[in-house]
């Protein structure tokens, strides 16, 4: 089983690099996985999936951190997001969003479908999460935000994955670690480096005893 580990940024799986010895640049192959990375949101990351995924692949394995809208998960938590929708996919009519599905021009929500069942994957919380242009940070748009879907995380990356897998039809599973809570911007409170520490030792684990 040859997987493709897919992230937004080199720094978020800075430690798995490490780890394997990795060589620099957007993409690098080894017998085992291969890394692809895309660069930051869902456009980046469709393109470069639309150059690199291919039936080669019998898992897509999404690492990086997130948001969090609920507060139970502590920061540096490991989530598994297992649903993924395209926030901001849609249109306004007046207080009311339509979402393009409604509007009947595609999809906006999406499944990691996988057959896992390592105790590294069962034991990760299954959560739903949200995928946007624009990071939530106005108090006003975040309670309509969580009225409207629910998420438990915010990503501007991991619909574009699992869409992007759904269409070549290859299993994926996201994971994010939690380096913040979705609220107005408070950069002092973030811990991103514990995330990404938490983050990069689950893959190593992953990926040499998974």
């Amino acid at each position: 089983m040859k997987i493709l580990i897919v992230a937004a940024t080199r720094a978020e799986v800075s430690g798995l690099c490490n780890h394997f010895t990795l060589p620099e640049g957007d993409f690098a192959e080894t017998k085992q996985f291969d890394l692809l990375i895309t660069g930051v949101g869902m456009t980046a990351t469709a393109f470069a999936l639309g150059k690199h995924l291919s039936a080669a692949y019998s898992l897509v394995l999404n690492l990086g951190i997130a948001g969090c809208y609920e507060w139970k998960y502590p920061l540096g938590s490991l989530l598994n997001i297992t649903e993924d929708i395209f926030a901001e996919l849609g249109a306004e009519d007046k207080d009311e969003f339509l979402t393009i599905d409604t509007l009947g021009f595609g999809q906006s929500r999406y499944i990691a479908a996988n057959t896992l069942s390592t105790t590294l994957v069962t034991a990760l919380p299954k959560v739903k999460g949200i995928t946007v242009n624009k990071v939530s940070g106005n108090k006003t748009s975040i309670k309509a935000t969580e009225k409207r879907l629910q998420p438990a995380t915010e990503s501007m990356e991991g619909a574009a994955v699992l869409y992007s897998c759904e269409q070549m039809g290859i299993p994926c599973l996201q994971v994010r670690s939690i380096s913040n809570y979705v609220e107005e911007r408070n950069r002092e409170s973030w811990k991103i480096g514990l995330a990404i520490k938490n983050l990069n030792e689950w893959a190593i684990e992953f990926l040499t005893n998974g």
